[in-house]
């Protein structure tokens, strides 16, 4: 009797010492950290940081390097696919197809970083972040104007964002409905290619489904920063329809 009354006070303080949301998930997502060109050493510390903010606020997070599990019924699971870090093609025409078919059902996706790296010679794809990477300077702090600040990725964003990162530019501006949320001020650092409007994040209502992509968190670092970590939080959530 002894032994069970300390083994039931033992796991109730391990459940009042779990993080908020840990017992019951409402939704769940699936993180593709898939590369098949440059491998980004802050990938483990993204992993950590989505599981993290999901323990904290109630959803289940999976992650994967392996393409087949795009298939109809693995991806009917989750509320959105978030594309952390992957790079080159990274899914067979097989794969494609069941994402694609995912996001038309009304599936999210949120790319971070180098998801505007990935699947260069899917067109569709493309139409789905909104952009593709063209160059980059080196890794150097920077000034970020939010222009857009309802949105839950940006909500909390002072609106002018001062961090290090690694900067994109893009080979064309995101068009066809979508909605930049925040903007790089080129005069900040040094290496910009794309003038006065350079986006860096945003969103958009996509063939049936959610878009959210922010092109910050190159760096380990990143993901230990509160308002990264929000920004992120904001936009998977968004991207989940939550």
């Amino acid at each position: 009797m002894a032994r069970a009354l300390v083994a039931a006070l033992l796991a109730f303080a391990a459940v009042l010492a779990a993080p908020a949301g840990a017992a019951e998930a409402r939704f769940r997502v699936l993180v593709f950290t898939k590369t098949e060109g440059y491998r980004h050493e802050s990938i483990p510390a993204g992993i950590a940081a989505v599981r993290s903010l999901g323990a904290r606020h109630g959803f289940a997070v999976d992650a994967t390097e392996d393409g087949a599990r795009f298939t109809d019924r693995r991806l009917r699971r989750y509320a959105a696919v978030v594309f952390l870090n992957s790079t080159e093609d990274v899914l067979d025409a097989a794969q494609q197809r069941a994402f694609r078919r995912y996001i038309r059902r009304g599936g999210g996706f949120a790319g971070v970083h180098a998801a505007s790296d990935t699947e260069h010679d899917w067109p569709w794809y493309r139409r789905l972040v909104g952009a593709r990477v063209y160059n980059h300077p080196a890794v150097q702090p920077a000034t970020i104007r939010v222009v857009d600040r309802r949105h839950p990725s940006t909500r909390t964003l002072p609106r002018r964002w001062q961090r290090t990162d690694e900067w994109y530019d893009f080979y064309a501006q995101p068009r066809r409905g979508v909605h930049v949320l925040a903007l790089l001020d080129e005069s900040t650092y040094s290496g910009g290619g794309m003038g006065a409007r350079h986006p860096i994040a945003w969103y958009r209502h996509f063939d049936g489904g959610r878009s959210w992509y922010t092109a910050l968190g190159h760096t380990t670092e990143s993901y230990a920063e509160p308002l990264f970590r929000a920004h992120l939080l904001g936009g998977i959530r968004w991207a989940a329809g939550r």
